[in-house]
């Protein structure tokens, strides 16, 4: 019974660190005749959802790309032909920001084609591999190797490997890379937290709460809600259509949003091809210059006044719950010319991020409560109406910061255009000071020197309009070590918004990620780490790894994190992707856990094993503190993007590594 339950609990703990390893793609192959001599192989990938396998056609660089799948014939003996190249359907295109390029990639299913043409007609079997790697949201898997046996007669498997190939040399180099990690029992594997989109919700409340704001809709609060609940003879009623209205306009953005759902069913990824569209971003950009001018007061720009007109002739006529409806969208009519712009930002924001339509949904549903909800809340406690300021000349000056933040934002779809297009017009330092300029003609306005059409003349700064003027003079400081070539150049709280740090007028070197001094090899870096009595930082990082490169420049360039990255750890970054070969000597054969050989011929071969090996974990990034005797020091981490909980780890780690 002991050696039962022993055996019992060695397999369950054996699945809970399975359970971290990532399947994601199947592969099947197949065969077809097309005619006496000529053959069709299929090579079909059944990708998990979520997860992307990237085209055979990726940019050739030396820069950050994706790793492109690859297909290799074994015709050693020429025995046939290849007609034309490996034949791929069309996939999805579209430009990554964090790899400066476009990509092109497959989701859910796709089937790759290689004609070929018999030159030894007794020929029966051909041999083909796949080299590929495969991507979510947050991290990629290491590059993997599939081969296959396919049989002309019909029959197509993946050759797993030959077993008894594999010597005692093999078996020997396969146990030294089993590091023996200790502590697993101390701290376990986390699951990965599921995202939410209370982060778009509340944005877009936000732009609802500064369209209200605007004179196009905050008069209308007291006006609205004052003929609910004065002009119906019944309070009650007149309380429950003032709340009626406040729901209808909530309703009314949500529907607005439908239609982009109908889009995205059609083609999931369709809003992020329109969100980095070379032509659409500079289309964006003229719209919102557009925008910026109308704030400013120079023209107004209102939808035709028949609709307006019409809708508000159907809440006359129609009355009842109905009429309630036409009238919030007569509001959402008349109040375009200043709650458009906002939504516009919100709609461009939402359209440049992996979120597609049901992030819009969120963000629109936002925004559309925000404006709801003054309707309600004064409806159910008219006495408030009371404390609200009087309309005036503070209204336009609210549309005209409005026109200077569209004026910003319009210069990051051209910025999109720009890096699509490799035309170097908008490097970071130059976006960086466009948006000083921007930002010191704000402080003017607020601070009187800069009037605009609308503007009534200014007998007394406002403390709102000082305070204000002191928070954007504040942030236009904060702005300009970007315009310089040091550390303080990242400028955090922007992170991902203006071009990318090695997009700049400056030449950048960079050894290790950031500049840190990194180690490439496990064993020499474990070596520094016992001369320098320092705890390691494994980092599991590949060349095409997205998430690795946005960890890099947004979490661990936060100064702290940086110092103790620097300071008081050994970082030894090991690329699964490395396709740099190994020595003759150092080449050799793994058995994997199901049944399966592979070919340890690259530095990339190597790690990716090792880490899958050592952590039963095949994604990246992948973070694990350890000290130079293989003891954990702290639970493993993936992609944190909150740079406070990265950093309680790393410390809680420096911590148990003090108390060892």
């Amino acid at each position: 019974m002991r050696y039962f339950i022993l055996l019992l609990t060695t397999l369950l703990f054996s699945n809970t660190l399975f359970s971290q390893a990532f399947d994601p793609v199947k592969w099947d192959a197949s065969v077809e005749k097309e005619s006496e001599d000529i053959y069709v192989l299929y090579f079909k990938a059944t990708l998990d959802k979520g997860w992307h396998l990237y085209s055979q056609n990726e940019a050739d660089t030396d820069e950050i790309a994706p790793t492109p799948t690859e297909f290799t014939y074994n015709n050693t003996s020429e025995t046939y032909e290849l007609i034309g190249e490996t034949f791929e359907p069309k996939g999805i295109e579209k430009f990554d920001n964090i790899f400066e390029m476009d990509v092109k990639y497959f989701e859910d299913e796709v089937t790759f084609s290689q004609k070929i043409k018999l030159i030894n007609k007794s020929l029966t079997d051909v041999k083909a591999e796949v080299f590929f790697s495969v991507c979510d949201d947050e991290k990629c898997l290491a590059p993997e190797v599939i081969e296959f046996d396919l049989n002309l007669a019909g029959k197509a498997k993946e050759n797993k490997g030959d077993v008894a190939s594999i010597t005692t040399e093999d078996r020997s180099k396969s146990e030294a890379l089993d590091v023996k990690i200790k502590g697993w029992d101390v701290f376990p594997k986390e699951d990965v937290k599921d995202k939410s989109y209370l982060t778009i919700f509340v944005l877009g409340f936000l732009g609802g709460l500064i369209a209200l704001l605007t004179p196009c809709v905050f008069p209308m609060i007291p006006l609205t809600v004052s003929f609910f609940t004065k002009g119906a003879k019944d309070r009650k009623k007149g309380l429950f259509n003032a709340v009626l209205y406040g729901f209808f306009i909530f309703a009314i953005y949500i529907l607005l949003s439908l239609p982009f759902h109908l889009l995205d069913s059609l083609d999931p990824e369709i809003l992020n091809n329109i969100s980095t569209n070379v032509t659409l971003n500079i289309i964006f950009f003229v719209i919102f210059i557009v925008f910026a001018i109308s704030f400013f007061g120079y023209f107004e720009i209102t939808l035709p006044a028949s609709w307006s007109n019409k809708m508000d002739s159907k809440a006359t006529s129609v009355g009842g719950i109905l009429g309630v409806f036409f009238m919030a969208l007569t509001l959402a009519l008349v109040s375009f010319s200043c709650t458009g712009p906002i939504l516009g930002s919100l709609l461009g924001g939402s359209l440049s991020s992996d979120g597609g339509a049901m992030q819009l949904s969120f963000g629109m549903g936002g925004f559309g409560l925000a404006l709801a909800l003054p309707f309600g809340l004064f409806a159910l406690f008219p006495n408030w109406l009371n404390s609200l300021p009087k309309s005036g000349g503070w209204l336009n000056a609210v549309k005209v910061v409005l026109g200077f933040a569209e004026l910003a934002l319009a210069f990051k779809f051209l910025s999109n255009a720009d890096l699509v297009e490799h035309w170097g017009i908008l490097k970071r330092e130059i976006f960086i000071a466009i948006w000083i300029i921007i930002g010191i003609g704000m402080t003017l306005y607020l601070f009187g020197k800069i009037r605009f059409p609308h503007d009534s003349p200014i007998k007394k700064l406002s403390a709102g309009r000082k305070t204000l003027g002191v928070l954007i003079l504040a942030f236009v400081l904060y702005l300009i070590p970007g315009l310089t070539n040091t550390t303080y150049a990242n400028l955090k709280l922007l992170s991902g918004f203006p071009p990318p740090l090695f997009y700049s007028v400056y030449e950048k070197e960079a050894h290790g990620p950031l500049g840190l001094d990194a180690y490439t090899d496990f064993e020499k870096g474990v070596k520094a780490a016992k001369a320098q009595n320092k705890p390691i930082m494994l980092d599991f990082t590949g060349w095409a790894c997205v998430n690795c490169r946005k960890m890099e420049e947004q979490v661990w360039s936060y100064p702290e994190i940086m110092e103790i990255l620097k300071n008081d750890y050994v970082l030894i970054s090991l690329y699964v992707d490395d396709r740099e070969k190994l020595s003759e000597e150092n080449q050799f054969k793994f058995l994997k856990p199901d049944g399966r050989v592979k070919n340890i011929k690259t530095v990339g071969d190597k790690w990716a094993t090792f880490q899958t090996l050592n952590f039963e974990n095949n994604s990246q990034p992948y973070y694990v503190l350890i000290d130079s005797e293989m003891n954990l020091l702290n639970t493993t981490t993936a992609y944190t993007p909150d740079e406070s909980e990265y950093l309680k780890w790393l410390k809680k780690g420096l911590k148990n590594y003090q108390k060892r």
